[in-house]
């Protein structure tokens, strides 16, 4: 039997879902995939495309939504038609946790083996063997918990997964606890590089190699501080034995990106940082990127993370974006010299204020963040 905290709920990657349309019909339910010690449920997509040993990419929706809402909001089953890939979406019950976050936090479901992690796993297997699925090419996303709960499942079983990208998420195996998750989420009491990294090397024997990850945050995140980022980048660095500056910087649709290089040039850690943005998934709503829908959580920013992270997994090959007529990104490096570039590449030490234009969710995540705060602090749980 699974026990739960009374009050084991954080604060929530967004308030009552308030989509922008209606979800649609689109995901499956994958009724039978053999043990589920976490009590997830699962859901597939599978565009009339998918080929034979397609990718498959696993996608964990935010605290209070469904695999639906968060399928609708980022665009996923959108960006799986158009290139070809499976898509799989555990789910969160209520009975497991009342705002349906993962519980990322929590060791009997953050570990190999145990609980939701092993749920998921399970998930993936029976995925791969019913729709013949390639086991090589096995990507895993998220949002805030779900992008925690994602960089559990690359902690604990790297060798399933070719790649990760945490969204506003946070760095494996840093808290166990309700306390110590707000606290982290914070950003206060994380350790430092290398204890970060020696979490993800003691989470299990493997040796490697080890999955790409991409990192995408809020410079203005107030839910999950963006030292979170900074330490999740810290983390999977010392995993993969790389330096602290990045090999590479460029603008890339307005934004900052940095580049890690493993030692034949390859692409091993993006970090993307969205200047101005709260908590919540970067989209792009219209223009040649377009795919997903705003709503709160999902923000418009002008840029499609969705798609981004499909061509740094090397999902789209290009093909049918030139096809379309779609650019591929535009990019451009930075010049640290010029007052502009300085301004672009500046780190935040803590959030900014949310700009209320530029996601109509800041006032809603604030005053839900106080009221479960309040409920928190009433249960004993913080101070």
């Amino acid at each position: 039997m699974r026990r739960y905290f009374k009050f084991n709920s954080l604060p929530s990657s967004g308030g009552t879902f308030r989509q922008v349309g209606r979800p649609t019909e689109t995901l499956r339910r994958l009724d039978e995939f053999g043990h589920n010690p976490g009590a997830l449920v699962a859901k597939y997509f599978l565009p009339d495309n998918v080929a034979p040993k397609a990718p498959l990419v696993v996608v964990l929706h935010g605290c209070t939504q469904t695999a639906d809402q968060y399928d609708h909001g980022s665009g996923w089953s959108t960006a799986a038609r158009d290139y070809g890939f499976a898509l799989l979406y555990p789910e969160q019950q209520r009975s497991n946790n009342p705002n349906l976050c993962f519980n990322w936090f929590l060791p009997q479901d953050a570990r190999r083996d145990r609980g939701e992690a092993l749920s998921i796993r399970k998930m993936i297997a029976a995925m791969i063997e019913t729709h013949k699925l390639d086991p090589a090419r096995v990507y895993i996303t998220g949002l805030s918990a779900g992008g925690a709960m994602a960089n559990v499942l690359l902690a604990t079983y790297p060798e399933l997964f070719a790649g990760g990208a945490i969204i506003a998420g946070l760095p494996y195996g840093t808290a166990t606890d309700v306390p110590k998750a707000l606290e982290r989420m914070r950003g206060q009491g994380l350790p430092d590089d290398r204890k970060l990294g020696d979490l993800v090397r003691g989470a299990t024997d493997y040796e490697g190699p080890w999955p790409t990850v991409s990192i995408w945050h809020g410079s203005a995140d107030a839910t999950v501080y963006p030292s979170n980022a900074d330490a999740t980048l810290a983390q999977w660095r010392s995993v993969h034995g790389l330096a602290r500056e990045p090999n590479r910087e460029d603008i890339v649709d307005n934004q900052l990106r940095e580049i890690w290089c493993d030692g034949q040039g390859h692409d091993v850690i993006v970090k993307m940082t969205i200047a101005g943005m709260g908590h919540g998934t970067p989209l792009a709503v219209t223009g040649a990127d377009a795919c997903g829908a705003a709503g709160p959580y999902m923000l418009d920013r002008q840029i499609s993370s969705t798609r981004h992270i499909c061509r740094h997994w090397g999902l789209t090959d290009g093909a049918l974006e030139i096809a379309q007529g779609r650019p591929l990104g535009s990019s451009e490096k930075v010049d640290r010299n010029t007052p502009a570039s300085r301004g672009a590449v500046e780190r935040p030490m803590a959030p900014a204020t949310p700009d209320p234009a530029k996601g109509a969710s800041s006032s809603a995540a604030a005053g839900i963040g106080r009221v479960i705060d309040d409920a928190l602090r009433a249960a004993g749980l913080m101070r």
